[in-house]
């Protein structure tokens, strides 16, 4: 098991964080020594407040939230629901309506009792979340006995998931109505108790938040049952409440709506205690109506657990006039004998037992051209991973691609998410290198050698292709052709290999043919002559960040 749980913070609204810390195992069950400490917070509650809040359906953990009683009631995971009762039903006597006429000594014994069959009722704030009483996902209605409990169902929700994991980040989400119950509860007690003495220093409305208290109920004993430490991390476990209503309380929502999101725990901003405060004084509000609805039905939850998408980068190097870079369909008639997307994605995701993957390239090559030289950067996003990958792993990685003929990576690794930045950032400022075999209307002359040499940093203008004018906006872009230079071809005075460097995003077959006047200047022009482009190549793809090792 876990010698230590590392810190998790869960701001609860005061000027220092609470802080969940073990340092060694707590114990199975609640302890005399708990039960005590209990009782000393209790005792400071005043009876009558706390009748109220049971007579209006607030179970007593949320009753401890909103008097501020926190330690041991936060840090025994395995304490009982039937304790906490007991404690409040031994030393405060309560309405008969509640107890049904029983003493507060019945009472305890009653709710102390595993096997009692009494029940309380579902909580009108929290509707059951810290009662942790809720419908699964087969809409059965599941009761946990403690925290202990909920977290071992989580626990096996993850296991089975079968994540590889060292640590995890703790998600919540609640549906809004919770907020607004509290908010409605918090008004009728200040509109009942806010001139008694003990009201402003004890019933505070910058207590510690139902998401909150989950939390520091839950977080550390899964940690335990994972046996590993609860940090940020790209590992998520989520619990997602929901219910059927969402939001009763129309005119609440809407009084708070433009109020900036508070983070949880958080003190409310002046503006936002200023509208609720106002709604309070408006008696015709439906957010001050009391009692609240008797709860019927628990919130449903849904566990789920998942990885950030991560990242497998490097360059990939395409041989094939037949292959594209992603899956090319046409009137379900697939164009090409396979894609770069599918060779590579295709083999990297089920090594990590992803979801899903998704494709990214700095620009893209047609499927009649090839990725020579340095090849091009990608990034592979790998969905909801099981396995990020070893350095081993991704050598296998790396030799299982490189099998297929077609298509071949190199320098292969996880990368962060500042990959994807690097890639958007290099994208534009990249140059590229291509080599092209080009046919001209007339006999290549010296003197056409050194024109085209001679020419550096030259500015083309390029309105969108002919070719692509059905999936691309009809714009005109300005390019740069950094050099070019032309080299024969041995017996032939018609053909020449064309090697130039230019600008990312530069339509190279148009810079050759002119696109019928699209594209200018072109080699046509500059030669005076026909041309048309037979063959193209990439050759190098120019790239900080993504330079092979």
């Amino acid at each position: 098991m876990l010698n230590e749980v590392e810190s998790a913070e869960v701001s609860n609204g005061d000027e220092e964080a609470q802080m969940i810390s073990v340092s060694e195992e707590p114990p199975i069950t609640a302890g005399d020594e708990v039960i005590q400490a209990l009782r000393e917070g209790v005792r400071l509650l005043p009876p009558q407040a706390v009748k109220d809040l049971l007579s209006i359906g607030v179970c007593v953990q949320c009753i401890f939230r909103l008097f501020g009683v926190h330690g041991h009631n936060y840090s025994c995971f395995s304490i009982l629901q039937s304790n906490l009762y007991a404690v409040l039903g031994e030393l405060i006597y309560l309405d008969k309506q509640i107890l049904d006429n029983t003493s507060p000594k019945e009472y305890s014994i009653r709710h102390s009792s595993k096997d009692s069959e009494i029940e309380p009722p579902i909580c009108s704030i929290c509707l059951g979340i810290l009662q942790f009483f809720y419908y699964d996902d087969k809409e059965q209605p599941v009761r946990k006995n403690c925290p202990h409990d909920l977290a071992a169902s989580i626990s096996e929700v993850v296991k089975t998931e079968g994540h590889q994991i060292d640590n995890f980040s703790f998600e919540v989400s609640i549906p809004p109505i919770i907020v607004e119950n509290e908010q409605a509860v918090r008004f009728y007690m200040e509109s009942k108790y806010g001139s008694e003495p003990w009201f402003h220093n004890t019933f505070r409305p910058e207590c510690i938040s139902v998401k909150d208290a989950l939390k520091l109920y839950v977080v550390t004993p899964l940690a335990m049952s994972l046996d590993i430490q609860s940090s940020p991390s790209s590992f998520h476990v989520r619990l997602t409440y929901s219910h059927a209503k969402a939001s009763s309380r129309t005119n609440f929502s809407e009084g708070i709506q433009d109020s900036k999101r508070r983070k949880a725990g958080e003190k409310m901003c002046s503006d936002t205690k200023k509208s609720l405060h106002g709604l309070l004084e408006d008696e015709s509000s439906e957010c001050c109506k009391l009692p609240l609805e008797k709860v019927s039905q628990p919130c449903s939850l849904s566990i789920t657990c998942y990885r950030k998408p991560i990242y497998i980068g490097g360059r990939y190097l395409k041989y094939s006039r037949n292959v594209s870079q992603t899956r090319w369909i046409i009137d379900d008639e697939r164009m090409g004998e396979a894609s770069v997307e599918e060779i590579i994605g295709g083999t990297i995701r089920p090594m990590c037992r992803g979801d899903n993957y998704k494709f990214h390239a700095a620009g893209r090559e047609d499927i009649d051209v090839r990725m020579l030289g340095s090849g091009r950067p990608f990034l592979v996003e790998v969905q909801n991973a099981r396995i990020v990958p070893s350095e081993v792993a991704i050598n296998d990685i790396e030799e299982k691609i490189n099998n297929c003929k077609k298509v071949r990576v190199k320098s292969l690794k996880v990368v962060g998410t500042h990959g994807w930045a690097l890639m958007r950032e290099g994208e534009m400022e990249k140059q590229k290198q291509y080599a092209a075999i080009v046919w001209i209307s007339r006999p290549l002359e010296d003197e056409d050698l050194q024109n085209i040499c001679a020419l550096k940093e030259m500015k083309i203008s390029q309105k969108t292709p002919i070719r692509v004018l059905h999936r691309r906006s009809p714009l005109e872009r300005e390019k740069i052709i950094h050099w070019m230079k032309i080299e024969r071809l041995a017996e032939s005075s018609q053909y020449f290999l064309l090697h130039l460097c230019t600008q990312a995003g530069t339509y190279i077959k148009e810079f050759v043919h002119g696109d019928l006047g699209r594209t200018y200047p072109n080699i046509g022009s500059i030669l005076g002559c026909m041309a048309e482009i037979l063959q193209l190549d990439v050759t190098d793809v120019k790239m900080d960040g993504f330079n092979t090792d």
